[in-house]
């Protein structure tokens, strides 16, 4: 049974707040961080529902804030408390590959009761976050999710910019039962082979808040994170034009977003500017949209009867560049990559092992999404092309399917060229890019990190039912 879904197909609990609040204090890198991903209890969805049962780091939902300035080294130490292996992926960042935290690849799973330590300097400034890398559907659907906040070297942009304060905000998805539980089984075929586990509870930061309080006047950083396995969001600041000055961690020109709507892809990240310009008392609403049929209202933007003493800012400057290297288009050797399977996918039949099946086989080992027609097996990962490091690459990626797909590179960013052959020219940088049904979109990288890295769909359902390989650096 189902937990019953209220206004507009979501819950909404009595749990008005501070999402900033909601956030475990940061810790910064001064110090080596143990963090303990276990059984835990949070009460997602207010007073009036039993607290769920959860895993999550330290115990916490999301996980505690880490905090470190490019260029500087952090160091934490992975105790396991769950009753599985587990590792810690440090999304988006260009981090030694003997880090990355890819059972199998990089690293053994790290057993229940075992340890494992990190250390590396993030050499890009912008908003991460950290996850698991191990049984991804079940581990992220029970709540293993923390922000990796990497501060630009000083406060200058922000001085210069005006900028009041800066929040995160950590989107969760989750499935529940009436009784506020995990409707179980956490993984099915069904969510496999469609869209992945979507679930009818949004959280922010944990909880789910009633308003989201702000001054008339303020400008504020808002970083948002999208940790949920499988649900896309699209928010729409009503009332509001907000600025994005960074995606997926990398800066970008600055813009505003069409109509005030952000959309965001599983693992996706997104910095924004926002101007309160609105007056004192006055309350608008953010609501999502991704799936139209289903828009809801997340929050009210709530502003205080009192107003703040700042003037309205021109338009902001770009953040400071990180050091990514440039890909060279001219010269850049091209591979094409293929997304295939899933319902209503058309793939016929695909290799797994070596061998030939139809896709009823596959279907019977869990298995249904391929990547140039090669399935990758548990605990394998086929190889998708061996790069020259310090060349650069264009990736065509084709979705075949029926389903977008959140197309992740570890160990890199890639400049967005072109969708369905027409041009980009904002200077967007991903790691994690939007390949929808039907559609082509084009990247370009320089291939500079020297090490096997995962490419994968980044609803772990897919990845995990096949859609995954790995490029070979060196």
């Amino acid at each position: 049974m189902t937990l019953s879904p209220t206004r507009r197909g979501l819950l909404r609990a009595a749990a008005a707040g501070s999402l900033a609040a909601a956030l475990p204090r940061p810790v910064f890198a001064e110090s080596p961080r143990v963090l303990t991903p276990r059984p835990a209890e949070a009460q997602l969805v207010g007073p009036s529902y039993p607290k769920t049962a959860v895993w999550g780091y330290d115990g916490k939902v999301p996980g505690p804030t880490l905090r470190v300035r490019r260029g500087e080294r952090l160091a934490v130490r992975l105790d396991n408390g769950l009753p599985q292996p587990t590792t810690l992926h440090w999304h988006g960042i260009r981090l030694p590959n003997a880090m990355d935290g890819v059972p199998g690849v990089t690293q053994a799973a790290v057993a229940p009761g075992e340890s494992f330590d990190y250390a590396f300097a993030p050499p890009d400034a912008g908003t991460y976050w950290y996850h698991s890398h191990v049984n991804s559907a079940e581990q992220g659907a029970r709540g293993l999710a923390g922000p990796l906040i990497v501060e630009e070297p000083d406060g200058a942009w922000a001085e210069a910019n005006g900028v009041d304060r800066e929040e995160t905000w950590l989107l969760g998805d989750w499935r529940l039962t009436d009784e506020a539980q995990l409707a179980e089984p956490i993984t099915t075929l069904m969510d496999a082979s469609h869209g992945g586990r979507i679930g009818n509870t949004v959280t922010l930061n944990g909880f789910i808040p009633e308003a989201w309080p702000v001054t008339a006047g303020e400008r504020v950083r808002l970083r948002l994170v999208n940790t949920a396995n499988a649900r896309f969001f699209a928010l729409t600041f009503e009332g509001h034009d907000p600025w994005v000055v960074a995606v997926d961690g990398q800066p970008c020109p600055p813009f505003q977003a069409s109509q005030g709507r952000i959309v965001l892809a599983p693992a996706g990240r997104v910095d924004l500017l926002i101007d309160m310009t609105a007056e004192p008392g006055q309350r608008f609403t953010l609501s999502d949209d991704a799936y139209p049929r289903n828009a809801y209202r997340l929050l009210d933007i709530a502003y205080a009867e009192a107003a703040g003493t700042r003037p309205r800012r021109p338009a902001p400057s770009a953040l400071p560049a990180n050091p990514l290297p440039e890909p060279d288009l001219g010269a850049a050797e091209t591979l094409e990559i293929a997304l295939e399977g899933g319902a209503m996918g058309g793939l016929a039949e695909a290799r797994l092992g070596g061998k030939t099946m139809g896709l009823r086989a596959l279907a019977q080992q869990g298995k249904v999404w391929a990547l140039n027609g090669v399935v990758a097996g548990d605990g394998e990962h086929p190889l998708l092309g061996e790069l020259a490091l310090g060349r650069s690459y264009r990736l065509l990626l084709e979705n075949r399917t029926a389903f977008p797909h959140p197309m992740h590179l570890h160990g890199h960013h890639f400049r967005l060229i072109a969708r369905d052959g027409r041009e980009d020219d904002r200077g967007i940088w991903h790691d994690t890019v939007i390949v929808n049904p039907d559609s082509r979109v084009e990247v370009a990288f320089v291939a500079d990190n020297p090490g096997d890295w995962l490419f994968h769909c980044h609803v772990p359902e897919h990845m995990m039912a096949g859609m995954t390989g790995l490029f070979r650096v060196g």
